[in-house]
């Protein structure tokens, strides 16, 4: 019973703190493990449990996403693929081999968390560059959209916040906008890649259930409580923690 109530709490937190803020994965990630849920299921399980905020997200911001549906059809098969083929990825590692991936990700999540606004502003500012050689520039663009969604799959924490570094890169400028196109791909590559776990039965439905339930109503309560947290001090918590985390499982990894 313990057990479950922990579940449900680390996806309570989780969901708040993916709706204020993002990060919600390295609550969610570690609690799974705790329960003791294998690395690689326990990876594919986050996935699922995160899968609700994605979705409701981009319902939230479908006007602003709307703004940009010239690049939807690019954006979205890029999703598809890299999901894909991140999922297959994963399914192909054992718990031994994730076990020494997973810090080196965790800190690439981090970093990329606590950073990601300050690249995404120097990406913004120098996009323009890239304009000479549209047609080259927009295949590359699309190739790396593919691999960032790869990682999406195979590990889905700190995700957005690489999207919203690429997004700049792109040429898109409109805060609300990138937070919308950022959700309705993080909703497809969840989407698609909980799809192939669950056909390979690499996802712990029952554990899962109660991290998904916790994080509907903590996306749902922040929601509404939004105001009174102040962001800066949520992030910097999520920081501090992150980094903490990242440093245990370089301990349990490579003692």
């Amino acid at each position: 019973m313990l057990e479950l109530l922990l579940l449900f709490g680390a996806g309570l937190i989780a969901g708040a703190i993916n709706s204020l803020a993002g990060g919600g994965s390295f609550i969610a990630f570690p609690a799974l493990l705790l329960a003791g849920v294998p690395p690689v299921l326990a990876n594919a399980t986050n996935t699922f449990a995160a899968w609700p905020g994605y979705v409701s997200g981009a319902i939230g911001y479908w006007e602003q996403i709307k703004e940009n549906k010239q690049r939807l059809a690019p954006f979205l098969l890029a999703a598809f693929i890299g999901g894909l083929l991140g999922a297959e990825l994963l399914l192909r590692v054992n718990d031994e081999q994730f076990s020494v991936v997973v810090p080196w990700l965790m800190g690439l999540a981090v970093i990329m968390f606590a950073y990601g606004g300050n690249l995404s502003a120097w990406i913004g500012k120098r996009s323009s560059a890239m304009k000479s050689g549209a047609k080259l520039a927009a295949v590359g663009l699309w190739l790396l959209l593919v691999l960032i969604c790869l990682y999406g799959g195979f590990f889905n924490a700190g995700l957005g916040i690489i999207l919203l570094a690429f997004f700049a890169l792109a040429g898109i400028s409109n805060i609300h906008a990138m937070n919308g196109v950022k959700l309705l791909l993080s909703a497809t590559v969840a989407s698609v890649a909980i799809v192939r776990f669950a056909i390979e039965g690499s996802i712990a439905w029952y554990e899962g259930s109660f991290v998904f339930t916790g994080s509907l109503v903590g996306g749902f309560v922040s929601a509404k409580l939004a105001k009174f947290i102040p962001t800066p001090v949520l992030r910097g918590g999520i920081i501090i923690y992150g980094t903490l985390l990242t440093l245990v499982f370089f301990w349990q990894a490579y003692s």
